[in-house]
């Protein structure tokens, strides 16, 4: 329900751009649906999110998606700021905000993301072995983290990283398990981390990548010297290969592992699900301290009848583990979909999607502006 609304939204959206509604509306409708920008001119949009959800009741928002060239050259990578605000009927708010960013010649490459909200987590252990949700948990959540990273040769990039996670006014409700143990933070936690990062990135366009590879493997240390309440450090590595397909057609492939060291709290584990990786399943639905995943993405940008509709096919698999050697593969999980696409921008290559994700135990719609991955 909570996505279909924002889908009627959408479509009335471009239904209203066929009309003859005049003023405001009418200018702003077709700016977003007619692309008169120059190529290497930035571009804006910003409009009202409408969900409803059980647990939430019903949600507005306001979401907006900012992309430009440095100095307006098209040579350069092209960059995006993306935010997203709301808040509920249940009185639950929010605020995310995102960004890529390239300087002039590709130089800097400046990437993180900041995100509060106060709203309900489902929790469902830690583990492979979990089988339904145990418990409902209301916190406050503030995360900040930016990569400072400049380039050390051709596509190779090197920096400092940094990432700060505060959980806060935690309680949990609905607890359906006889023997319930709190996890580690269960009271909350402020933990700070520092590290390092080393990526290698040729891609044009971070939002619908057509041809290039991204790898990326950083390091982050949380340590009670630099304020943290957990001493634990995290490995991320991230690899990703695009593939063109004739003319219009790319093939994606995404590795994503993290490994934790130490003694993390519950809501810095490795988390599986979510509307990038293992689409379909919940952010959150499998958790411990090192995550395994891969998927393989095959998107059609666009039809060949038609210029501004696509489409994708998905699937991929994943596990979690308390121990790097305790990988097992009986304890992958699947997941696959399809998905629709819009050009939202035609000029700079910058769709919307709208993906359905299919699991065993169930399903997840997700929209966004650019691709999962």
């Amino acid at each position: 329900m909570k996505c279909v609304l924002y889908i009627v939204l959408f479509f009335f959206s471009w239904f209203c751009a066929k009309t003859q509604i005049k003023g405001f509306p009418k200018r702003y409708i077709n700016n977003l649906f007619n692309d008169t920008t120059s190529t290497s001119k930035p571009q804006f949009i910003y409009y009202p999110v409408l969900a409803y959800a059980p647990e939430t009741s019903f949600e507005i928002g306001l979401s907006g998606l900012h992309v430009h060239y440095a100095k307006n050259d098209t040579t350069n990578r092209l960059s995006e700021m993306n935010a997203f605000v709301f808040f509920t009927f249940a009185k639950q708010y929010g605020g995310f905000f995102e960004h890529a960013l390239y300087s002039d010649k590709n130089k800097w490459f400046f990437l993180g993301k900041m995100k509060f909200q106060s709203f309900p987590l489902s929790y469902f252990g830690i583990g492979t072995n979990t089988t339904q949700k145990i418990a409902r948990v209301d916190a406050f959540q503030i995360q900040l983290k930016e990569r400072i990273l400049h380039k050390i040769a051709h596509d190779f990039y090197g920096g400092l990283e940094f990432d700060f996670h505060s959980l806060s006014n935690v309680s949990f409700h609905e607890v359906r398990s006889s023997d319930f143990i709190p996890p580690p933070g269960s009271h909350g936690s402020n933990n700070i981390g520092l590290g390092f990062g080393l990526l290698h990135d040729n891609r044009h366009n971070v939002l619908n990548v057509r041809k290039g590879f991204f790898a990326e493997t950083a390091l982050l240390h949380y340590s009670t010297h630099f304020g943290s309440d957990f001493e634990f450090t995290t490995i991320i590595t991230d690899w990703r290969l695009f593939r063109p397909v004739r003319k219009r057609n790319v093939l994606a492939f995404q590795f994503l592992g993290q490994v934790t060291l130490g003694h993390p709290p519950f809501n810095q584990m490795a988390l599986m699900g979510g509307e990038t990786i293992m689409r379909g399943y919940y952010t959150g639905r499998y958790r411990d301290k090192n995550l395994a995943a891969f998927q393989i993405e095959y998107r059609m940008l666009p039809f060949s009848f038609v210029k501004r509709l696509g489409a994708t096919l998905f699937a991929g698999t994943a596990t979690v583990s308390n121990e790097i050697g305790n990988f097992q593969s009986k304890n992958l999980v699947l997941a696959g979909g399809a998905g629709l696409r819009f050009l939202l921008f035609p000029k700079k290559d910058v769709w919307t999607r709208v993906d359905l994700g299919l699991t065993k135990e169930g399903h997840g719609i997700y929209i966004y502006v650019g691709e999962a991955f």
